[in-house]
């Protein structure tokens, strides 16, 4: 097995989940000069932007209003770190 990398993230209750990467995934990931957690964060957010669309736009019948206020705020968070929409990103609209 390659080396790999450890990340920690710390939820806003105090608890943490490590999860570990092989080594050199992120650096083929980031810009020149980008911090590697900023690279991970960017997937982070990028992944739960995604499925918080997909609960949103692509559930079967009603879907509640906690659900859409979740997928605005998702939508807002991502456009604001990444500067584009983020059904720009993905390709389509809903």
């Amino acid at each position: 097995m390659a080396a790999t990398e450890t990340y920690t993230v710390t939820g806003p209750d105090g608890d943490e989940d490590t999860v570990e990467l092989p080594a050199g995934l992120v650096d083929l990931m980031a810009d020149q000069g980008e911090q590697p957690t900023r690279v991970v964060t960017d997937v982070l957010v990028q992944v739960m932007a995604q499925q918080a669309h997909a609960f949103a736009h692509h559930a079967e019948g009603e879907v509640p209003e906690d659900i859409r206020e979740i997928n605005e705020t998702a939508e807002e968070l991502f456009e604001e770190r990444f500067g584009q929409s983020l059904e720009d990103a993905l390709g389509h609209s809903h």
